[in-house]
This record gives structure tokens, C-alpha cells and sequence, in this order.
């Protein structure tokens, strides 16, 4: 039986967050979870939102020859991102190297995303959290770009506050390319998610 895979997305729990930039890791697991066709809930002692589906050929909801994936949103804040992810890859037996971690990327425009593995946690609590609590950062990151803030605005502040309903539709839309990469990552390794997505 092949190793289950982790897709967790960063973000704030709760509905004053629930449509920030800092949020967008959990978009994209929405979307990841609409697509197999599965609904989230809150098992005891995982920290975190979480759904299963399966992803083959055919994407995520794949019956068959599929890999089970876990989706999982922290219902923890944002800088104990962490324990979510700990519990979850020691409950279901998932080592580091089949973890991806979904988050915004203040060094990345709106509408350009970027698939790593390893590398550091360029100020962003979530990561450093997870690198902490897994005792290693050799796990997957799909950079979902944000943009830095206009002005002399703190990046802090410009992070969490809501996207501007009139890039609502596009925020969509990217959530859907980085579910595309994830799919991709899974399904065909590392060089192709980057080829085709590291643009």
C-alpha cells in the first residue's frame, strides 16, 4: 500500500481571516477537497480540519489505482501551524518527504506560484512552526504570490487583511492552478510540477 501524502494549507482559523492573503493555503485545500468530492471535519487531537480523498490519473477523487491524501487546514493560529501538521503526519505514518505545505509568498506576484522542496522560512510563521515541530524543513512548499504590500505598509498588516472583492474571481482561479501543482507533484514528482508551474 503506498504512503499517503499531506496537503496542508497554512492560514488563521475563524471567520475574521477567513478571506485574507495569510489564508490562501487554505483556499486551495478547499478547493483540493471540492474536487475528491469530500467534506472536512475535526478529529480529536489532530489540531486541525481534516478530509481524505484519493488522487490518481484522473486527479484528486480518484477511485482505484489512487494514493490516499490527507487535506488538512490548522484550526490552530497561523505561528502553531506545526502541531497540526506533527499530529497528522504521526497518526496517519507520513515521513517528511511526502508532506506539502500550501502558503502565501510575499516574494511572489499575484498570479505566479512556486513549487520547492526544503529551503528556509523567509519570516513566514507557518513554516517556521512546522519546520520546528517536524524537526525538519525537507518537506514540500507550494508559494502561493501575494505580492508585497504597496507603500511602506508592514507586510504583517498588508497579510492579513482581505483580498479586494474585485480579484475574488482570480483568487479562485489561482487556488485552482496551485490544486493543479499539487496534483502534479503528487502524481508525476518534483521537476514537472516545476517545469510546468515555475514559469
Amino acid at each position: 500500500m503506498a504512503t499517503p501524502w499531506l496537503v496542508v494549507g497554512l492560514g488563521n482559523p475563524g471567520p475574521a481571516y477567513a478571506s485574507t492573503r495569510h489564508n490562501a493555503g487554505f483556499f486551495v485545500v478547499d478547493e483540493a477537497a471540492r474536487r475528491g468530492g469530500v467534506s472536512f471535519s475535526g478529529p480529536r487531537g489532530m489540531f486541525a480540519d481534516v478530509a481524505e480523498t484519493r488522487l490518481g490519473a484522473s486527479g484528486f477523487g480518484a477511485i482505484g489505482d489512487a494514493v490516499k491524501v490527507v487535506l488538512a487546514k490548522p484550526r490552530t493560529y497561523m505561528n502553531e501551524s506545526g502541531r497540526a501538521v506533527k499530529a497528522l503526519c504521526t497518526f496517519h505514518k507520513i515521513p517528511v518527504d511526502r508532506v506539502i505545505v500550501v502558503h502565501d509568498e510575499l516574494d511572489i506576484d499575484f498570479g505566479q506560484l512556486r513549487i520547492k522542496l526544503g529551503g528556509g522560512d523567509n519570516g513566514h510563521n507557518g513554516l517556521k512552526s512546522t519546520r520546528a515541530h517536524l524537526g525538519s524543513g525537507d518537506f514540500y512548499r507550494v508559494r502561493y504570490g501575494v505580492g508585497r504590500p504597496p507603500g511602506r505598509q508592514a507586510p504583517a498588516d498588508y497579510v492579513l487583511q482581505p483580498f479586494p472583492a474585485s480579484m475574488r474571481e482570480d483568487v479562485l482561479v489561482e487556488a485552482g492552478r496551485a490544486v493543479d501543482a499539487v496534483e502534479l507533484l503528487v502524481s508525476e514528482g518534483l521537476a514537472a510540477a516545476q517545469n510546468r508551474f515555475n514559469s
